[in-house]
């Protein structure tokens, strides 16, 4: 059984025919999975593909992908895409005629996607080919390093909610033996209460039945115990799945919560509520954990 954590790093260099260059993935964590790119003028035709890639290794998550080139290898700079510039201008051109706006400086014509492109010198089109296979290759490389940095994460992580589920389950069980010895104690509180009260006169053991008995219901937290031991079970199920379980584990911890909750509500005892109490905790202390499963 495997869980993938969303938070992980991976950095990958290559190198081809002489021109090198690196991957760098930073992942987040994320309530859905969002993937951004920071590529070099003249590769942004590359993201459609790469954002595919990374799309099939992971469910959620916000990566941040940084593609740097070294422009230091002999040949390599930039050119201006002509005919996408003398576009741009005309477009601005008619924009200006129809509304007084202020010209545009030269940084952000040239920021307009496409426009700057690399100069590759005398490289033919085999070689260009060649060089974006290689880096095509080299960001796989960089997805799996990042996805086993995430899944590392997530083996660290799959054994704190073990023991997490554990504990809840452990406080469970001993919030359900005080819970079977509360109907006992909460007559022999209604009966020194009534006795104080009434100044030591006796009180009709049916009376006193009564009342302990509308106490009783009102305190029984059997029923909120049961469905912590349902939600104990579906969480072990869970953490046995391969697939991405977080958005189902954090719905399960809100459960779990609110049957936590209950049972303060409904406790008698101090006793009782001290074990709620604890096992908010652990809940909240659970919960934390899960905003980071994948």
């Amino acid at each position: 059984m495997t869980i993938s954590s969303m938070t992980g790093f991976a950095r990958v260099e290559g190198e081809h025919a002489g021109r090198r260059w690196t991957w760098e993935a930073k992942s987040v964590n994320g309530r859905g999975f969002e993937i951004r790119f920071r590529l070099p003028p003249g590769y942004d035709y590359l993201e459609p593909d790469l954002r595919k890639l990374a799309g099939g290794a992971f469910a959620r998550g916000t990566i941040n992908v940084t593609l740097s080139i070294d422009r230091t290898v002999a040949g390599l700079g930039f050119r201006i895409n002509e005919p996408a510039l003398d576009e741009a201008l005309r477009v601005i051109a008619a924009i200006r005629s129809r509304i007084d706006c202020a010209p545009p400086q030269a940084e952000g014509i040239l920021n307009i996607r496409g426009l700057v492109m690399e100069d590759e010198g005398e490289a033919d089109e085999d070689a260009r080919a060649e060089f974006v296979a290689a880096i095509r290759a080299s960001f796989k490389e960089a997805v799996a390093l990042l996805k086993s940095s995430r899944d590392l994460e997530g083996s660290s992580l799959l054994a704190t909610l073990s023991r997490h589920v554990d504990e809840i389950d452990r406080l469970a069980g001993e919030a359900r033996r005080h819970a079977a010895a509360a109907p006992a104690a909460i007559r022999d509180r209604i009966a020194a209460q009534l006795n104080e009260l009434l100044a030591g006169a006796g009180v009709p053991e049916e009376r006193l039945a009564q009342e302990a008995a509308i106490f009783a219901i009102k305190a029984d937290v059997r029923e909120e115990l049961d469905r912590i031991a349902a939600h104990v079970v579906a969480a072990r199920t869970l953490l046995k799945d391969n697939d991405p379980i977080g958005r189902r584990l954090d719905f399960l911890t809100q459960e779990f919560n609110r049957e936590a909750n209950t049972l303060c509500s409904k406790a008698q005892d101090m006793s009782l509520k001290r074990i709620g109490l604890d096992l908010k905790s652990v809940i909240d202390q659970m919960r934390e954990q899960v905003q980071n499963i994948e």
